[in-house]
């Protein structure tokens, strides 16, 4: 079940793929919400659609409501998500410089990769660019929570397995916290998917944050600002 809504998902993102490269085309803006403050630590989160709100209300996404549990916690962190919809690892290793230099995170959560295998990257390549990315937050001294996704069966099980095991792989290597999969429990139910069924609604947002958020709270404690 969950393979066959996967291989559908595949079929619509194709559809819609035009519309994200061309949200991908738009220079990114943090916005207000997401400047964080000198005095505070900063958790920069690197995504792709899927945490740059598509199709979702303003401040609903899961990013959003991070921000929140954040502060319902009583945890003082700022929040900046650099996610562009239709960014690939090429995308986000080419803009962690710039990242790190202006905002100095204390934690950088990277979820990016799905684009990479709609568009044929080679897994070597998605694989340098997020070991590259790992290394530029470490070199500037952040933690790292590496976000794991699965890519739909009709890749092929060896290039699918592969896939989501180079995220396993790296987390392993460069001794970071893995997110196994970004989409758990919420892959094989069409209802919490918008109407292109691959991007997940807003009902869905609060469940891919209960996703990261076992990973990410341990870190909470140990980072500290710059």
């Amino acid at each position: 079940m969950v393979k066959r809504r996967l291989k559908v998902r595949l079929a619509a993102l194709n559809a819609s793929f035009g519309l994200m490269l061309l949200a991908a085309s738009i220079p990114l803006t943090v916005h207000a919400a997401d400047t964080p403050e000198a005095a505070r630590p900063v958790i920069v989160v690197l995504g792709d659609s899927i945490s740059a709100e598509y199709g979702l209300p303003r401040d609903s996404g899961w990013v959003a409501l991070m921000r929140q549990r954040l502060a319902g916690e009583r945890l003082d962190y700022s929040v900046a998500n650099a996610s562009i919809s239709g960014d690939t690892t090429s995308g986000g290793r080419a803009r962690m410089p710039e990242l790190m230099q202006r905002l100095k995170p204390s934690i950088v959560i990277v979820e990016l990769g799905a684009n990479d295998a709609l568009r044929g990257v080679p897994l070597a390549t998605t694989e340098d660019n997020l070991r590259t990315i790992i290394e530029q937050a470490q070199q500037g001294h952040a933690k790292v929570v590496l976000v794991g996704m699965y890519v739909p069966p009709n890749y092929g099980p060896d290039y699918t397995q592969k896939f989501h095991g180079l995220y396993g792989q790296l987390a392993q290597q460069f001794h970071v916290q893995l997110v196994p999969f970004l989409l758990a429990g919420i892959a094989d139910k069409p209802e919490m998917f918008q109407a292109d069924q691959m991007h997940p609604n807003q009902q869905a947002q609060t469940v891919l944050l209960d996703n990261v958020w076992p990973t990410l709270k341990p870190l909470l404690h140990t980072a500290s600002p710059h």
